[in-house]
């Protein structure tokens, strides 16, 4: 699958949207892309991580034991990504702001793949990684649907892109004028 056929997915879906939107990373970006108009359909949703688990399968060598996915995003694209693989998926959710493997645990040097939805600054990743080091885990590679940043995001392990989707994105303080003139709206789920 190329990035042309994920995005015809999501443009069938109607998740790729277009107006003023703040990014759950804080940036801003004429182009937001809801998953959740993706996820809701099983059928594109499977084709999709299908896709992503023989891509994982070809680039990441060895054993994977978990898939893990950061909540709220990334547990759709973690579970079916591990039921193609045929592993369990788990994933981490915030505690007083901070990513935590609350409700399972896994053995120490388990070799796991974090599974992300959508990447623009690769923060919930690098986040992820903190949590699943701190209890001994390997993390062996991070995945994800769409790479925002063509591959600029420096998430601290190799990572595994379907598709790579260059939206420009700007901070608050430094917007073009067209995006400046249109209200933001921020559609994410970074603090709920």
């Amino acid at each position: 699958m190329k990035t042309d056929d994920v995005l015809a997915v999501f443009r069938e879906a109607g998740a790729v949207l277009e107006g003023h939107f703040i990014l759950t990373s804080g940036l801003r970006s004429p182009v937001f892309l809801q998953k959740a108009r993706v996820f809701m359909h099983a059928d594109k949703t499977e084709k999709l991580c299908r896709a992503l688990a023989e891509k994982i399968r070809r680039e990441v060598p060895g054993r994977i034991d978990y898939v893990v996915g950061p909540a709220i995003g990334g547990l759709i694209p973690a579970y079916e990504t591990s039921r193609h693989l045929g592993v369990p998926a788990i994933w981490v959710e915030r505690e007083n702001g901070t990513f935590r493997l609350r409700r399972f645990e896994i053995e120490k040097a388990a070799r796991v793949v974090i599974v992300e939805d959508i990447v623009t600054t690769g923060l919930s990743i690098r986040e992820t990684i903190d949590c699943l080091r701190a209890i001994g885990a390997e993390v062996a590679a991070a995945a994800c649907i769409i790479d925002r940043s063509a591959g600029k995001s420096d998430v601290g392990v190799p990572l595994v892109a379907l598709a790579e989707y260059e939206v420009p994105a700007y901070p608050a303080d430094n917007l073009p004028p067209e995006l400046a003139a249109i209200p933001p709206i921020k559609p994410g789920s970074r603090n709920i």
